[in-house]
């Protein structure tokens, strides 16, 4: 399916503009994670993690008003596969089994004649968390590296080094975005747990993803245009890739928005980072990835060939 037409867009001749829209986010981006940082939730700063059985089916709001009564610290609440069944979780750790014997107590007032049942408890140290947090950038970083490779052989070095500055770039605009919006928005939980970092890696594959498809065109069309320039090569494939760029990155932000929307809180970090990550992924494939290979090229003055 074609969207766009005979569709003639000079965008590597509007790269400088972009190059400072990126500069301007990303600032803003720092500038926030310096000054408010970013929340992150109980697997990675520790707590208390309990699974709890009700003696009749509930909803999380009538469970989380009874934990906000309570005043237990940030609290998370995710079903455990049952309307009966929930996890509950801290940023409280306590001294042996205080605080989950406390959640038990308050959940126990709402149900005088009829008992819960305690099915699990979990503790999660300071130590492990700061694990996770060190592995869990280990892991992005990798997945970097091993992009750089694979384009590298794909293509050039040059278009290697263009699509993991590209990854970089928004990486670090999804995690400015993120800090910037943690606490703005009620009811959108933006804490930093593993499936954030799922959706960090998920954001990866998909912006990559948008640049192979890019650089394969480009790699086509040089050889279609051999006296070609570079930049109008660029440019045409651009265009001729832009419907499935469109269209991919819409059916995708819409599904993250009915999931972000309509998801429940457990999966709305995951789907706010996903639907940043879809927009600048489309963007950084033609803005950054793109533009840095033909700044490359011009600023050594060479001529790309396959």
């Amino acid at each position: 399916m074609k969207i766009f037409k005979e569709l003639n867009i000079d965008f590597m001749g509007k790269r400088k503009s972009f190059y400072m829209l990126s500069a301007i986010v990303l600032v803003a981006g720092f500038a926030s994670l310096f000054l408010k940082g970013i929340e992150f939730g109980l697997d990675f700063k520790g707590g208390t993690e309990v699974v709890v059985r009700f003696p009749r089916p509930l909803e999380i709001n009538e469970l989380r008003s009874w934990m906000n009564e309570a005043d237990m610290g940030s609290i998370e609440i995710k079903s455990f596969g049952t309307d009966t069944d929930w996890i509950i979780r801290t940023d409280q750790k306590g001294v042996g089994t205080a605080v989950s014997d406390r959640i038990k107590e308050v959940l126990t007032n709402h149900f005088p004649d009829q008992g819960i049942t305690l099915l699990q408890e979990n503790r999660v140290e300071a130590k492990i968390g700061s694990e996770m947090r060190r592995d869990s950038v280990v892991a992005i970083f990798f997945a970097l590296i091993g992009i750089l490779i694979y384009i590298g052989f794909r293509f050039k070095f040059i278009f290697a080094i263009g699509a993991v500055v590209a990854l970089f770039h928004d990486v670090l605009l999804t995690l400015g975005l993120i800090s910037i919006f943690t606490g703005l928005i009620p009811g959108l939980n933006l804490e930093f747990d593993q499936a954030m970092v799922a959706a960090f890696l998920t954001l990866v594959g998909f912006s990559v993803n948008d640049t192979v498809v890019v650089f394969d065109r480009v790699r086509e069309n040089l050889k279609l245009f051999k006296s070609s320039a570079f930049e109008p090569v660029l440019n045409k494939s651009i265009n001729t890739t832009m419907s499935r760029t469109v269209l991919t990155s819409i059916t995708t932000l819409i599904t993250m928005l009915a999931l972000l929307f309509f998801g429940g809180e457990p999966t709305r970090g995951f789907a706010f980072a996903m639907s940043i990550g879809v927009l600048t992924g489309t963007y950084s494939s033609i803005f950054v990835a793109s533009a840095l290979t033909l700044d490359w090229t011009k600023s050594r003055n060479a001529k790309i060939t396959f």
